[in-house]
């Protein structure tokens, strides 16, 4: 345990940097989550180590998403009444800000972490050094995960042959609008057969019926995974080469992927990076601030929960790029920790959260996408008042999120980087061949 502490300790200053950007990963930070004394910090006690007087196991259960809890809350108790001799606590920890990521580090690196937590790929590698990660190889071998879950995500997880974490769920991305912006505006909507030129044209459209002050057709942050993404690999460009010793980013198909972006705020279609750098898209959309919007599928239940917009908006397929139908695709997984008291009853746990009743209950609740291939439909079927298909459509041509050791670093990075770009304070080139250097040093460092 000293020596995994060392480990985890050393690689502390890496884990923590980016972590409020990150939480975009697999899971976005909602507005409404709560950090209040009524929910449960994932830093505290490993219930593994205690025993209720009743004679039960108690195992933890850490997340970070106040929109999944009830949903959780669920999965614990069915796994509870199936499992008389153990009971799964759920602890919430907000990610807005990095704070389920810095409380998880600390109880890592003191020893008393939950016992089964959510992990994302951008934090498995230093995790796996740092020797907090269960290996769950033998486990998922018993089970029947490699046969119903996409090969990507279940390989998410995987590094030298070694299975870390069992796949939950993952996200795509998907177009939404506000009607009542375009009824006001005389537009018509947008539709599932929409190429990128489309959807600016469509902007223009808004733009010229004129909108109310402080309305925007569209917004284009600097936020790599739902947008500019979607477009440099339909563009044909890159991020990272297959053996993670080079970085793509002065590509001019790369570029030209990210350009596109940077053109719609140059023509005023967008807030301006310092606006958004003030107010993020998600909060203008549900401020009816925005008339279109890109959104990964873990911001549906907020969108539809919002009173302010649930009844005048809707979705659309991403719009094609280059006459290539776009997306990128991202999940979470469930990891086991390793100094677990009672590792092989949260391993066991964890497993049987890959089942089709878990991931039943999971999708039934619409709030995201089952990773089992079988339980994918459910969350499209969660609602008849919009086509949520559209997250399931074209899963099969999503390109995963590229990752690499260290990623949080290679995408702070990036971000400083293109932000130069997208405030016009450096043209795309410059910025890009600036960060290409620095993320090829970066990339021959953690080999």
């Amino acid at each position: 345990m000293k020596k995994r502490t060392q480990k985890l300790l050393a690689l502390a200053t890496v884990l923590t940097m980016g972590a409020g950007m990150l939480a975009s990963c697999g899971n976005k930070a909602s507005s409404g989550e709560n950090a209040s004394g009524e929910t449960k910090a994932a830093n505290g006690e490993n219930a593994s180590d205690e025993k209720k007087a009743s004679g039960k196991t108690t195992l933890s259960l850490a997340i970070w998403d106040e929109n999944q809890r009830a949903m959780t809350e669920s999965l614990a108790e069915a796994y509870n009444k199936e499992h008389p001799d153990v009971t799964v606590e759920v602890q919430l920890t907000p990610s807005k800000g990095g704070e389920y990521w810095t409380k998880l580090e600390a109880a890592l690196t003191g020893g008393k972490a939950p016992d089964v937590f959510w992990l994302n790929v951008l934090h498995l590698d230093s995790y796996m050094e740092g020797g907090v990660l269960a290996d769950l190889t033998d486990a998922i071998a018993k089970s029947d995960i490699k046969d119903n879950f996409p090969e990507s995500l279940v390989n998410n997880y995987v590094r030298d042959g070694k299975y870390y974490a069992v796949p939950k769920d993952f996200d795509t991305n998907a177009l939404w609008y506000n009607k009542a912006i375009f009824d006001k505006a005389g537009v018509s909507y947008p539709t599932n057969d929409m190429t990128y030129e489309d959807l600016v044209a469509k902007a223009e459209e808004l733009k010229a019926a004129g909108l109310p002050n402080g309305v925007y057709p569209f917004a284009c942050p600097v936020d790599f995974q739902t947008w500019y993404y979607q477009t440099v690999f339909a563009n044909g460009g890159w991020i990272l080469s297959e053996d993670k010793k080079t970085s793509g980013y002065d590509d001019p198909k790369t570029q030209g992927g990210i350009q596109c972006w940077i053109d719609m705020i140059d023509k005023g279609l967008s807030p301006t990076s310092a606006v958004l750098a003030e107010t993020t898209p998600d909060a203008m959309f549900e401020g009816g601030q925005l008339a279109m919007i890109y959104a990964g599928s873990y911001m549906v239940p907020e969108y539809v929960g919002n009173d302010n917009i649930k009844d005048t908006i809707d979705c659309v397929v991403l719009p094609s790029f280059n006459g290539v139908q776009t997306n990128c695709i991202n999940g979470l997984g469930y990891a086991v920790y390793e100094g677990s008291k009672n590792k092989e009853a949260a391993t066991e746990f964890a497993i049987w959260l890959s089942s089709k009743e878990a991931m039943d209950i999971q999708g039934n609740s619409g709030v995201v996408i089952s990773a089992r291939n079988e339980s994918q439909d459910l969350f499209k079927n969660s609602s008849d008042k919009y086509d949520l298909s559209v997250y399931t459509k074209y899963t099969d041509k999503a390109y995963p999120l590229p990752v690499c050791k260290n990623a949080s670093q290679l995408y702070n990075m990036e971000a400083k980087a293109l932000q130069k770009a997208y405030s016009g304070e450096e043209s795309l080139k410059d910025a890009c061949a600036a960060l290409k250097k620095e993320a090829d040093e970066f990339l021959a460092k953690n080999q």
